[in-house]
């Protein structure tokens, strides 16, 4: 009994902390709307680490001037631990065999390359924040598809929203890899390569804290 109470606790645990993410949305409005760069800041050509960009001026062929750029990273920091935490505590409650178990070990991970981009701002040590980006952009999409196939307890729309979200975020990732932004621009592709997994977060978090409030009146 005592071992259920303490996995249950720790689903509830990781679904709140999934559901900090939100904060991550919230961040880039409120940066945003500081941004003190002409034309203005663009969810088309700007890309989300331009919101956390520590100087003012040209950089690459955009120009960026986010003052409240330390608030986007302290964001990029807060997700990368609210990941990897909730993944850690799923991989614990919720891994019935080892692809289950690869899929929360890559959302960790992930984080943890979130923890690094929030540390390493895209004007700084450029190489560790590229490499930082990676994690999330290819293993936290990959973990969503290990996840959708061998988590088999999920609601049938939560398994196919989970496996799209993955799959779309893997092929954005090609596109923007390949520097073929399909007509959305450098910030918008990239955003589609970013937000599922965070947008699944949220999802998840809400259906296991829907899930639980269901036994507890059972």
């Amino acid at each position: 009994m005592q071992h259920g109470q303490s996995l249950a606790r720790q689903k509830t645990i990781a679904a709140w902390l999934y559901l900090i993410s939100l904060q991550y949305y919230v961040a880039q409005l409120v940066v945003a709307a500081a941004w003190n760069a002409k034309p203005g800041y663009s969810w088309g050509n700007n890309t989300i680490s331009d919101l956390a960009n520590t100087v003012c001026g040209p950089y690459g062929s955009r120009q960026v001037c986010s003052p409240l750029h330390s608030w986007m990273n302290a964001s990029f920091f807060v997700l990368g631990l609210t990941m990897a935490g909730g993944a850690l505590l799923l991989s614990r409650a919720l891994s019935a065999n080892r692809l289950a178990r690869a899929g929360f070990v890559s959302l960790m991970i992930a984080g943890l390359g979130t923890i690094i981009v929030g540390l390493f701002p895209e004007n700084t040590i450029s190489a560790w924040h590229i490499f930082g980006a990676s994690l999330p952009f290819f293993l936290g999409n990959l973990a969503m598809i290990l996840l959708a196939m061998n988590l088999s307890w999920q609601a049938r729309w939560l398994r196919n929203y989970t496996l799209l979200s993955g799959v779309v975020g893997l092929f954005a990732l090609g596109f923007f890899i390949s520097n073929h932004y399909l007509g959305l621009g450098l910030g918008g592709l990239e955003r589609v390569v970013s937000y599922p997994q965070s947008l699944w977060m949220m999802t998840f978090g809400g259906y296991l804290l829907v899930q639980a409030k269901r036994s507890s009146h059972e």
